[in-house]
């Protein structure tokens, strides 16, 4: 009975051998490639009006004269403002609760960020 075990051991032994060195081999190749950069193409940026509003320092009333932007809202904003400090991104206006994803595409090219 031993003896039938030992010759299925050494049947696997020939399939696992192999299959480790594989393994090993795709390895180190991977660890041998250099990383590729990841490089931005240049069709979703946004071209930003010379006249945009920079909402970290616009007041109520210069943050109204953005579309779809009303008294409520410039309120959100400067309430987010006051309470979490400047935004780092125009996209984090989508933070603003009556921001919605359409709006800010609209109003994307007429906002910045200082």
């Amino acid at each position: 009975m031993r003896h039938s075990k030992l010759n299925s051991h050494n049947k696997y032994k020939f399939f696992i051998n192999p299959l480790l060195l594989l393994i090993l081999s795709c390895l180190i190749s991977c660890c041998g490639q250099k990383e590729s950069k990841q490089v931005l193409s240049d069709k979703n940026r946004v071209l930003i009006s010379d006249s945009a509003v920079n909402i970290n320092t616009a007041n109520e009333t210069e943050l109204e004269k953005l579309p779809h932007i009303g008294p409520g809202t410039a309120r959100e904003i400067i309430e987010h403002r006051k309470r979490f400090g400047k935004f780092r991104k125009p996209e984090h206006l989508l933070l603003i609760r009556r921001i919605s994803d359409k709006k800010f595409r609209e109003i994307s090219h007429l906002i910045k960020v200082e």
